[in-house]
């Protein structure tokens, strides 16, 4: 156990480097719920963990697909990001279109009264009673980044599992890091939305100011992951 403990101890690092990128992701992400849903609130119409989990799962297909045709790490990981950052555009702007031409809102934030990036004013646009609706620009960009890392973080996991030393075959040893990969996804999509508490619109929300104690507790979680993912791989 020692052993393979000390062989692959770069790859436990990093899996728990991904667990924590994807949990300060979430941050990034305009989550809404079902207020959103009903344009009561800004951001996508779905909860935290769903989210969380696609940026991830996102990156890791897309890293799986490049590591067949390449060996580079930093070719894998680039991919899970833009894989992601794609992933969670497409979303939003879809969102953006049912919200304007569906519901008949325009995208504007509660939280400020100017665009931090557009410098648009957006108080007057915000219907009574609700705290915004659709996806303004910052919270389109704040998406996009935070796509980018969820999927960045998806792929170092995904590569660290695939890099470990085994004696599975190639087929096994991708089911195994599968698996392995999303359920660590899963449990840093859970950690951020009990932080969060509910809505959150990008990083120019107040929330966001609460990132550090989901990160951290991301971390104690992913490194016991790391360890047993490891040692289950590295075993076999």
């Amino acid at each position: 156990m020692a052993g393979i403990l000390a062989e692959n101890i770069m790859y436990i690092i990093m899996v728990t480097l991904g667990g924590m990128l994807i949990s300060w992701s979430v941050h990034f992400v305009p989550v809404g719920g079902a207020p959103a849903a009903m344009a009561q609130a800004t951001g996508i119409g779905t909860g935290t963990v769903q989210l969380a989990a696609g940026a991830g799962l996102t990156g890791l297909v897309t890293a799986g697909a490049v590591m067949k045709v390449s060996d580079s790490f930093a070719l894998v990981i680039a991919s899970g990001a833009v894989g992601a950052m794609i992933m969670i555009a497409v979303t939003m702007i879809v969102g953006t279109w049912v919200y304007v031409y569906g519901v008949g809102v325009p995208p504007a934030s509660a939280k400020v009264d100017y665009d931090p990036i557009t410098k648009d004013r957006q108080d007057l646009y915000v219907s009574q009673g609700t705290e915004g609706h659709g996806l303004p620009t910052v919270s389109y960009v704040s998406g996009v980044i935070g796509g980018a890392l969820g999927g960045l973080g998806g792929a170092i996991i995904y590569y660290s599992l695939m890099s470990t030393s085994t004696g599975l075959s190639q087929s096994d040893l991708v089911a195994l890091a599968s698996i392995f990969a999303v359920g660590i996804f899963f449990v840093n999509a859970v950690i951020p939305s009990y932080n969060i508490g509910g809505t959150i619109e990008g990083f120019h929300d107040p929330k966001f100011k609460k990132w550090p104690k989901a990160v951290v507790a991301s971390f104690v979680a992913t490194l016991m992951c790391a360890f047993v993912g490891i040692l289950t791989i590295g075993g076999l």
